[in-house]
């Protein structure tokens, strides 16, 4: 039960600290920008993704040519110069530009259970408070790491969005783990 309260109350941190980053700071925008000419491009995209719902790499190679090395030759040879774009596409439209209801509530579980899996691992050591909020900094570090890097590496995410992404990430877990060590801690000394 312990656990339990720390996640709920990690996750509140975590998803305040999320809007915070994302409508009072710049952090949520870095990278971002406004296309001109929107519905030209939106029909050029919607005649194009053939799969309908996904991520298109453009310009995009059928993941079935990998193996041929002329294929894959010639790709490359074509497309060297040309621009590169990777598009979420969601030919329904995007559902929160309405209501953002239902994507606050999916972030708020998210925060919590990240906030669980945390507390759980604070929970393990015999740490003081500040041990466990620079290991709750190192994890959001380590989720950063792990998922924006590789996207600025592999995919040509903005740098400035993959760095605001780390400070949203090791600011807000240290935020969050910071409650979840005074929490754990209060605990701690009640059972002694």
């Amino acid at each position: 039960m312990r656990i339990a309260i720390a996640a709920v109350i990690g996750g509140i941190v975590m998803f305040l600290w999320g809007a915070v980053a994302h409508t009072m700071l710049p952090l949520g925008e870095m990278g971002m920008h406004t296309a001109v000419e929107q519905d030209a491009a939106l029909t050029a995209i919607t005649g194009s993704a053939s799969k309908g719902e996904g991520m298109y790499m453009l310009p995009g190679m059928d993941p079935a040519m990998y193996a041929d090395e002329a294929a894959n030759k010639a790709f490359v040879e074509a497309n060297r110069d040309k621009p590169y774009a990777l598009v979420i596409y969601q030919p329904d439209g995007n559902p929160a530009l309405e209501n953002m209801g239902p994507n606050l509530g999916k972030q708020w579980v998210s925060d919590t259970l990240a906030a669980g899996v945390l507390a759980w691992i604070l929970s393990l050591g015999v740490w003081g408070f500040g041990r466990r909020v620079a290991v709750a900094a190192a994890a959001g570090v380590f989720s950063w790491l792990t998922i924006s890097v590789p996207y600025w590496n592999w995919y040509m995410f903005p740098v400035d969005f993959t760095l605001a992404n780390l400070v949203e990430q090791a600011v807000g877990w240290a935020l969050g783990g910071a409650a979840i060590a005074w929490w754990l801690g209060r605990g701690e000394r009640r059972a002694r």
